[in-house]
């Protein structure tokens, strides 16, 4: 498997949330990834939990969508101020350099945070990191 070399910030897609562009924070200090989600809503279907969830894509615009998906698992996480949050954490495909994968990502309010989505370590599989670079495979021609 051939790794694309990636910026500490890049875009990705996260097609199976209907999501097309998403700006990411590549954060090799971060294990797990998180995804901006507000009005999380807990539900079941199908004998299993599962979330609804609204997320702004990009910061400073109206555009909101509406996202469902099962529940893996929830988990207690500690963010970079130390604060500890018990999250539902999700499986979802995201593309990035041409490459497809699963990751798991955590759902929480990053509506202060300048990037909507962190990919952590356990999701860079196929990705190694520059950490001088931005947006190497691909500038903001996806933002709206």
């Amino acid at each position: 498997m051939k790794k694309s070399v990636v910026g500490w910030r890049e875009w990705a897609s996260l097609p199976q949330l209907g999501i097309q562009a998403i700006k990411v924070k590549v954060d090799t200090g971060a294990r797990t990834s998180a995804l901006h989600a507000f009005s999380v809503e807990h539900f079941q279907r199908d004998g299993g939990d599962w979330v609804r969830f609204l997320i702004h894509p990009f910061q400073h615009s109206d555009d909101v969508r509406e996202c469902e998906a099962p529940v893996l698992e929830y988990r207690v996480v500690s963010d970079s101020g130390g604060h500890r949050e018990r999250r539902p954490v999700i499986v979802t495909e995201m593309v990035m350099g041409g490459q497809r994968w699963p990751i798991e990502v955590t759902l929480t309010d990053r509506d202060t945070m300048k990037f909507r989505m962190l990919l952590g370590r356990t999701a860079m599989k196929r990705v190694m990191v520059d950490p001088r670079s931005s947006f190497l495979l691909g500038g903001n021609e996806r933002q709206p």
